[in-house]
């Protein structure tokens, strides 16, 4: 008998849904499904993937009143913002089915008398898509449009903590008419996902969690020569020179530090702000963040929701605990949020002083509402500190200088420098990340670089 999956919710602890994992049989049967789809969908006409893709990007939309309760109960994002999650997935989903004429057509280098030559991109086969719950729409677009696009099949396996996210997905898909076993949802567990990764029929897996289920991957992976693209973790630092608009930076960054619980990859982890302007901001930051009313997801008035689980809040709270504990200051106290409960997922946001890097809450993720905040003497001390980390996804730079944003950005390890913002994939640009962070890109043009193969021709017409 195939295992049963139950999906806790975080609103309060109840059962909110309940599947079995797809049995292996009917792995087998997928995986055979999507090979055979895959060789006439690689001969479909570009404009007719489109048409196709876009069909099941509308019909996901249209589906949006039922979604974004789903999703409150699922992992616990306020309903008052679960619909921007699909205007950011509408906004992927449209810019890579737009971009694909352009970043799927044939190099051709510069012409040789008697020859015909170019270089075409080719699907890879079948793509394994594996992706989290924290932001379980954006996430999984990031590959699954763009490797249809293509011209391959993809299988996605969904977070059990949004599993009705991967329904959702295969929902779209039957009703845009995608043809039967190009896009498959199955629920597995890690060892039947590890034995579909070493199978030799999935040519490509796409995967977004921590750095232990990288690792996972990359063990699974082995000796099987498929690509691997990987999205870990974050600790993403933010770096506030004495020039910068000091309104401007708090209000984003307190956004960017607690938006979504705190729970994002590329959400503020750490504050490094010119000792000049140091006390006027820690001012200005505690007081906006006092203004979050944390509690019941599904009510219009919450604006701070629970963590996916208990155990991730006491995750972070033990590392509030431990700074405390080594000197830290902590400016809020958590009786001004009734919600917030002890051994509960619901947790106050906090905000740490007096931090150094000897303190987890500075080195490891913490992946909830929690931020440190630093003096620095000059930009070189804030450069050293914001590469103090294993981790290089985003680093924000706030300031009224290009030229110096520019010049900091080029010191940091990372895969996007933000200039007076935060916590934003643009659709344009690579997706990507440094050390533990993971290898790999998604979006942009580049991204259909990892979804697809060269082909070479090099035809010589005259003799």
């Amino acid at each position: 008998m195939t295992q049963s999956i139950q999906l806790i919710s975080p609103v309060d602890a109840s059962i909110y849904a309940e599947r079995h994992c797809a049995s292996d049989a009917e792995i087998a049967h997928a995986l055979a499904a999507a090979t055979a789809a895959q060789r006439q969908w690689k001969h479909t006409p570009l404009a007719e993937r489109a048409a196709l893709c876009t069909r099941m990007v509308d019909a996901m939309l249209a589906m949006r009143e039922q979604i974004v309760p789903e999703l409150a109960w699922q992992m616990g994002r306020p309903v008052r913002y679960g619909a921007g999650e699909l205007r950011g997935f509408e906004e992927r989903a449209r810019h890579m089915i737009a971009i694909a004429p352009q970043a799927l057509a044939p190099m051709e280098p510069e012409a040789k008398a008697g020859f015909k030559r170019f270089i075409r991109r080719e699907p890879l086969g079948t793509v394994l898509v594996i992706a989290p719950w924290n932001y379980p729409y954006l996430t999984a677009v990031n590959s699954v449009i763009p490797a249809l696009m293509a011209g391959n099949a993809v299988i996605l396996k969904h977070a059990t903590q949004t599993l009705l996210v991967g329904e959702r997905f295969a929902q779209a898909a039957q009703h845009a008419g995608l043809p039967a076993g190009l896009f498959q949802n199955l629920l597995m567990d890690h060892a039947q996902a590890a034995r579909v990764i070493g199978s030799g029929q999935v040519q490509q897996v796409n995967f977004t969690g921590s750095v232990a289920g990288g690792q996972a991957m990359e063990a699974a992976a082995a000796g099987h020569f498929l690509g691997v693209g990987l999205e870990l973790g974050g600790k993403d630092p933010a770096y506030v020179r004495s020039d910068a608009d000091i309104a401007h930076a708090v209000e984003n960054l307190v956004d960017g530090s607690y938006f979504n619980s705190g729970q994002s990859c590329c959400g503020i982890e750490r504050i490094y702000v010119d000792q000049a302007i140091c006390s006027a901001f820690v001012e200005r930051f505690v007081d906006l963040t006092r203004q979050y009313v944390l509690g019941n997801p599904l009510e219009e008035s919450t604006t701070l929701g629970p963590l996916v689980k208990p155990s991730a809040a006491e995750f972070v709270r033990g590392q509030i605990a431990e700074a405390v504990s080594k000197g830290a200051r902590a400016l809020l106290d958590p009786k001004a949020f009734p919600a917030d409960q002890p051994g509960s997922a619901y947790m106050a946001p906090q905000v740490l002083v007096d931090v150094d890097h000897g303190m987890s809450v500075m080195r490891d993720e913490s992946f909830g509402p929690v931020v440190g905040i630093m003096p620095v003497a000059d930009e070189a001390q804030a450069i050293a500190l914001m590469n103090d980390s294993a981790f290089g996804l985003t680093a924000s730079i706030w300031t009224r200088d290009l030229e110096a944003a520019e010049r900091i950005g080029d010191a940091v390890a990372t895969g996007t420098v933000f200039m007076n913002r935060c916590d934003y994939l643009d659709p344009a640009l690579a997706w990507t990340g440094v050390k533990h962070t993971g290898r790999g890109a998604t979006l942009s043009r580049v991204g259909y670089e990892t979804l697809t193969r060269p082909k070479s021709f090099h035809l010589r017409h005259q003799i």
